[in-house]
């Protein structure tokens, strides 16, 4: 007498194991797995769970989620389902458009659990660069053929249609592997010093009236501008608390800036971070708009230059990040700084912007007076970023590299976008394409500088 055979998963579990079978060229048929709309919107909603539990054993607390990336994430599934049905159509299979979504997120576990693997290998610094490369090369080369293989079991085709099929999944390969839909659900919040010992925060009532007072003070120290010369004014604008990256790199460029390009005793810089309340004023739009109106008055319009760098986190929106929490700060977009300098008189600038998405910044700030210089295109992220870093990619290929070897803001320029691009292509990151323009009036006073520091 035989015991009645054991029933099969079902549900969730059933398209798990399967897509595990799947990704690891196990024997696995469409009939292993769970297809209906309910089942889909039930594997997606775990993965996004996996994704985000992922992004926290990556990122640590404190941290936050992020609503921004959760939009990112859940528009991998709305591409998943799309191409399916563009597929299912070529084949000449349109009702198996469903089956062929599910398939290919099914094994998303495996994927991250590897992922994770990766992580802690380049974490800790256990194999060298190349290897790691070639590591990053085989997942991808793993997640494109597993990808063939769902095609294979779910939809079986002939020639052509079947070679317009892999195409199609090319491109939806190539827009996961871009990093254009990548995003950390769990985003690292680092504790600062300050913090972690009681120090100031700017929710406390002397602290927060002080910052007025503490950024007119800076503004009165400012030397005045010399008759006859292009003197050289900077301005830093570190503006996202969160990470203390930002306020890493902006306390780097003000001493290149102070040490190497005369502006010791006229620069000034706004700062979000908790170690720097005492003594640096806050960073807002309204903090950004009072100084530059207050420099606009110390420099001759005609004659002086005003450097202004800007570090954050900038989204697809193509607004710059300004974070000091509790308080709630209106982020910069391209238009309001384009009022805010034309407003201030400042006649002869070069505005750098190290932030995702800041190519957006060039066409609203350039004219004929003006270099505007930025970490990326309107549509690309830049990096770097991570906490605990000194700088970002772009911050150190250009300011704590290429200018330290030039007075050339332009030929910085050029050599620090080499540099990122060399950087990017050896990580496989996709492309921020850094950006410059350069208005034909303003070379003559980047000449005097140019002159007077050598």
């Amino acid at each position: 007498m035989t015991g009645a055979p054991a029933a099969r998963p079902s549900g969730l579990l059933a398209n798990l194991l399967a897509g595990a079978r799947l990704v690891l060229f196990r024997p696995v048929t469409a009939g292993d797995f769970a297809v209906s709309a309910p089942q889909f919107v039930a594997l997606a909603a775990f993965n996004v769970a996996l994704s985000a539990l992922g992004a926290f054993l990556r990122n640590g607390v404190p941290g936050t989620l992020d609503l921004d990336a959760l939009q990112v994430v859940l528009a991998q599934f709305a591409l998943v389902l799309l191409f399916s049905v563009a597929i299912a159509h070529v084949v000449g299979r349109p009702e198996s458009f469903l089956l062929l979504a599910t398939m290919l997120i099914a094994g998303d576990a495996v994927f991250e659990a590897v992922a994770a693997g990766l992580h802690f290998i380049s974490a800790e610094g256990i194999v060298g660069e190349l290897a790691f490369g070639l590591a990053g090369l085989a997942y991808l080369g793993w997640g494109f053929a597993t990808m063939v293989r769902a095609l294979r079991v779910a939809v079986p085709w002939q020639r052509p249609q079947g070679m317009y099929a892999v195409g199609l999944l090319a491109v939806l390969f190539g827009l996961f592997a871009s990093g254009w839909l990548r995003g950390d659900l769990w985003v690292a919040e680092e504790e600062t010093e300050a913090q972690a010992e009681g120090g100031l925060s700017i929710v406390q009532e002397e602290v927060f009236h002080r910052q007025q007072t503490l950024l007119d003070e800076q503004l009165d120290a400012l030397e005045p501008e010399r008759p006859g010369e292009v003197d050289l004014y900077f301005l830093g604008v570190a503006a996202y608390a969160p990470q203390d990256v930002f306020m890493r790199e902006m306390a780097t460029v003000r001493k290149l800036f102070d040490e190497r390009f005369g502006t010791r005793g006229r620069s000034l810089v706004l700062a979000n971070s908790a170690t720097t309340l005492a003594d640096t004023p806050i960073a807002s739009v309204t903090q950004l708009r009072y100084a530059l109106a207050e420099i606009g008055k110390i420099m001759n319009p005609d004659e002086d230059v005003l450097f202004l760098f800007v570090s954050t986190h900038g989204d697809a929106g193509h607004e710059l990040a300004f974070e000091l929490a509790p308080l709630a700060l209106e982020p910069l977009t391209p238009t309001a700084l384009a009022r805010m300098l034309h407003d201030a008189g400042v006649k002869w600038r070069v505005v750098v912007i190290s932030a995702c998405y800041s190519g957006a910044f060039v066409a609203p700030l350039k004219d004929q007076n003006s270099v505007i210089i930025t970490a990326a295109d309107a549509d690309s992220t830049s990096f770097g970023c991570e906490s605990g870093n000194d700088l970002t990619y772009f911050g150190r290929a250009y300011f704590d590299e290429a200018l330290r070897e030039t007075h050339s803001f332009a030929k910085a320029f050029e050599a620090a976008r080499r540099a990122v691009s060399e950087r990017e292509r050896s990580e496989h990151l996709a492309p921020s394409s850094p950006q410059m323009f350069v208005g034909a009036a303003i070379d003559e006073r980047l000449a005097a500088i140019e002159a007077r520091l050598r």
